[in-house]
């Protein structure tokens, strides 16, 4: 069973439960802020969205949900957690994830299609993907400008837990093709031992060719063969 996490604001819980059901084919269910156990649960996400309203910053009140001590511990026992968008907001904020999600450089809201290139592929949502592979994701945020100090980013290439840069569709990385201003061009980044991962592009809103591409199922199938889900 996978779990997605909805807190008041989040508007991607939906897309995730209907995309792991129903394009991915695995059990789900929607997993209540304020719910304190997690049994049965093989894998989390943490969807995009509002949480709290983004009030004081995006993610900094949804850290202090109940379900964020149980989510702790299934981390700390090596429990695969995907983080998409506001959940990516919401992991640095509770400190599982290191570094932080600040306001796009444009200052504007990015809500758009992009490319990403894999830059790991020893993780629990990109085994079985290329490194170097590029794939084609829609992004819609604010504030989706990763950040971290130089030695905490050098930390993060030498442990291969920068996990997906922006690029061109050919895999280029530049600023032209980084318009949220994301230090070295991150899109997602993984813990030290790379089963929690914050991705900001939404990979459960593009399952479907009727709906501008299916590439976001290869990240979610990837979790299967590294983890078994129960019904």
């Amino acid at each position: 069973m996978i779990g997605v996490v909805s807190f008041p604001g989040s508007n991607g819980d939906r897309d995730a439960v209907y995309a792991l059901q129903t394009d991915v084919g695995v059990p789900s269910r929607l997993i209540d802020h304020r719910e304190t156990e997690l049994a049965g649960i093989d894998a989390l996400v943490l969807p995009g969205g509002f949480s709290f309203g983004d009030a004081l910053r995006c993610g900094a009140i949804a850290r202090f949900a109940p379900v964020m001590e149980p989510l702790r511990a299934f981390a700390a026992r090596g429990g695969p957690i995907l983080g998409i968008c506001n959940g990516f907001q919401i992991l640095t904020e509770a400190h599982i994830l290191p570094g932080a999600l600040r306001r796009n450089r444009t200052l504007r809201f990015h809500s758009h299609w992009t490319h990403i290139r894999l830059e790991c592929n020893e993780t629990a949502w990109t085994t079985g993907l290329a490194a170097g592979q590029v794939l084609r994701l829609p992004v819609a945020h604010g504030a989706g400008a990763y950040f971290a100090p130089e030695d905490e980013l050098d930390r993060l290439e030498e442990g291969s837990q920068v996990i997906a840069r922006y690029s061109d569709s050919s895999g280029n990385i530049s600023q032209e093709f980084n318009p949220n201003g994301s230090c070295r061009a991150i899109a997602g980044i993984a813990n030290a031992t790379r089963t929690v991962i914050g991705l900001m592009p939404h990979p459960e809103r593009a399952t479907d060719p009727l709906i501008g591409g299916d590439d976001g199922l290869l990240l979610l199938r990837a979790l299967l063969t590294m983890t078994s889900v129960a019904a």
